[in-house]
């Protein structure tokens, strides 16, 4: 792998230095160790080979870190991370310790905003261009959005407003899901460049005055201009919002990028840049399969990825065929997923029931309130969503099902730590920001098994319900196939510590919500306590709290969820509400953000796992050789 030229690149400046010829050598060398790197350590692939000229051509024609480049969502940053300091460190890329896999303002000055969901890079990078001209500061703002992220209400909002701020903000739309058409071609590069020049805009200005004075000669000389762009390019929409558009140009061609950003940064006002791009550009097996070389794990570029092994099924999985059982039996129920039909697991659901599956775009807010619009109906929707993705529909979850009492069912994927996705993907807050509110329940299985069977409890209920699950794979317990209700609200004892021995020991019963059940049964085994799977975080089963606490000389709570204001939090007031005062101790995730890496070394590190716990209950209640148990031997 020849990379001597990108080995001479320390930061943008070095990239400015270089001849066109140059940096055509340079887009390959980065594209070439872009693949290697990736496949080293994973990560996601298909949208950073797609951005490698655009990347290039960004830092060539833009001071940066002075100008401000804001990437959507942020996955596709990796040539920005290498082009900007950070090529040694690639080989850390998501790995505790590591750089992240998504922008970070505290891991370099050139990520100049924090991303890692979809849609906020224009309201951001509009943000930064009212300030800098607010303190008198020369320097452009340019948000780099792609075409999936443009589905989300929040990306409107934003150029509405920009359209009307009048601030010297760039966009460019990365549009890389379209193939490159006729109209990308040399005619269609001469006009971005013509429109994007200062002649056609100074040309424009002048008619405008002139004309000004002549209301219905001004109005049909814009009527012309949007007619006449609108004959070979599709951006009526935002000069609409008071863009001057510019494109679509071919996002692999520098000779197209460059003089067209040069272009476009002498102008004054909103831009609009659209660009056509390919994901896995460079890469026959990306370009050929983009979804499968999104996020692939380590693999071999000469090869490709290899199918995965048969073995015990994911969560993920469990739920797409619940899915579809359920959808067999119940005409009334409607799938519904904002843009994550893949990671949610409804491949085959939108396979089988076409008619009934609604891929909703990046739209979270739009699929709650479709979701209750349905339900008004007498319809039964069923809303896969990730669990840092429903925070984003917060309003709509309270104001449009909650308060109508409306029986949506909430599937939770990547509930908990996530690992290599880190802060901005982990589950950590839903049981805290679903129980609180009225008519809402939170289920919270414990294994494959038990998701399955939740999930058709949740479903028979006539309010809305979630139902958290982790990401990956549980303990492989069997999963049944026929579905069978569990008794609602209620939880069950897994483990009875032994008789009381007096004064010298204590007994404890730990109250498990979700998959930790598991490592709470290790460690019980070793501190002889009373193992409670309690199935539901809400309605919490008051009645087996109230027993365990009158039956044991003190109470445990784990969760992979925040402590604060989470299922230990509603034990304890369930204890507060029966009047009864016994120790308690909390085990969650902390008050703060967690880090990516491994989600097991992650899960330790917090104290979640059942040495974690063992050594948190022998902290609090004392390791007197009547509490501990000798460890057993498989």
């Amino acid at each position: 792998m020849n990379n001597a030229l990108l080995q001479s690149i320390q930061s943008p400046a070095d990239v400015r230095r270089l001849s066109r010829s140059e940096l055509h050598l340079l887009a390959g060398e980065l594209r070439d160790y872009l693949l290697h790197s990736v496949s080293q350590t994973g990560g996601h692939l298909s949208s950073n080979l797609g951005t490698v000229e655009l990347t290039i051509a960004l830092h060539k024609v833009f001071d940066t870190p002075n100008d401000r480049i804001v990437w959507d969502v942020g996955h596709q940053t990796y040539p920005h991370k290498i082009l900007t300091g950070r090529r040694d460190r690639m080989g850390s890329l998501r790995q505790l310790g590591g750089i992240s896999g998504f922008p970070r303002r505290d891991e370099s000055e050139y990520d100049t905003f924090g991303t890692a969901h979809s849609s906020t890079s224009i309201s951001a990078a509009l943000g930064m261009a009212i300030g800098a001209r607010m303190k008198g500061e020369h320097r452009k703002a340019i948000a780099v959005i792609g075409d999936g992220a443009m589905t989300a209400g929040m990306a409107f909002e934003a150029l509405n407003n920009a359209g009307v701020a009048g601030a010297d903000v760039l966009v460019v739309l990365n549009d890389n899901d379209m193939s490159i058409s006729p109209p990308v071609g040399a005619l269609n590069r001469y006009l971005a460049r013509l429109m994007s020049g200062r002649f056609y805009a100074n040309a424009r200005d002048t008619a405008k005055s002139v004309l000004k004075n002549a209301p219905p000669l001004l109005e049909l000389a814009r009527r012309f201009e949007s007619h006449a762009k609108g004959m070979v390019v599709p951006g009526t929409i935002f000069e609409e919002f008071g863009f001057n558009y510019v494109g679509p140009i071919d996002g692999h061609d520098l000779d197209a990028l460059i003089p067209t950003l040069e272009n476009l940064r002498q102008l004054k006002g909103p831009q609009f840049l659209h660009v056509v791009t390919k994901k896995g550009q460079g890469y026959k097996l990306a370009e050929n399969d983009p979804v499968a070389y999104h996020g692939p794990s380590k693999f071999n570029p000469a090869v490709g990825i290899k199918p995965a092994a048969p073995g015990k099924p994911t969560f993920t999985q469990v739920f797409g065929q619940w899915l579809c059982d359920m959808a067999e039996v119940d005409t009334r129920l409607v799938g519904i997923t904002p843009a994550m039909r893949e990671g949610s697991g409804m491949v085959e659901f939108e396979s089988r029931f076409p008619g009934r599956y609604h891929d909703v775009g990046i739209a979270e807010q739009h699929a709650v309130t479709f979701a209750a619009g349905l339900a008004c109906e007498g319809l039964k929707p069923v809303v896969a969503i990730y669990s840092t993705f429903l925070q984003r529909a917060y309003d709509q979850l309270i104001h449009d099902v909650a308060i109508q009492n409306l029986p949506v069912v909430f599937a939770l994927d990547r509930a908990g730590l996530v690992g290599a996705d880190g802060a901005t993907h982990a589950g950590n807050y839903d049981i805290a920001f679903l129980r609180c509110i009225p008519n809402m329940s939170v289920m919270t299985p414990a294994d494959e098994n038990e998701c399955r069977q939740l999930l058709y409890t949740a479903f028979l209920q006539d309010h809305p319900t979630t139902v958290r699950y982790p990401r990956g794979k549980g303990t492989g317990v069997e999963v049944q196939q026929a579905m069978t209700a569990i008794p609602f609200g209620k939880g069950e004892v897994r483990r009875t510590a032994s008789p009381s021995t007096g004064s010298h020991g204590k007994r404890i019963a730990i109250l498990a919500f979700g998959t930790l059940l598991y490592a709470a049964l290790d460690a019980a085994e070793r501190l002889d306590a009373t193992v409670a799977n309690m199935r539901f975080a809400k309605p919490l089963d008051g009645e087996l709290v109230a027993e365990l606490a009158r039956s044991h000389d003190a109470l445990v709570t784990i969760e992979d969820g925040c402590r604060m204001g989470g299922a230990g939090s509603a034990v304890l007031e369930a204890l507060q509400e029966a009047g009864i005062v016994i120790p308690v101790l909390l085990l969650g995730l902390p008050d703060q953000f967690i880090e990516h890496g491994d989600p097991a070394v992650l899960m330790s590190k917090c104290g979640l796992d059942a040495a974690g716990i063992e050594q948190a209950v022998l902290k609090r209640f004392g390791g007197r050789p009547s509490l501990v148990r000798p460890a057993v031997h498989q």
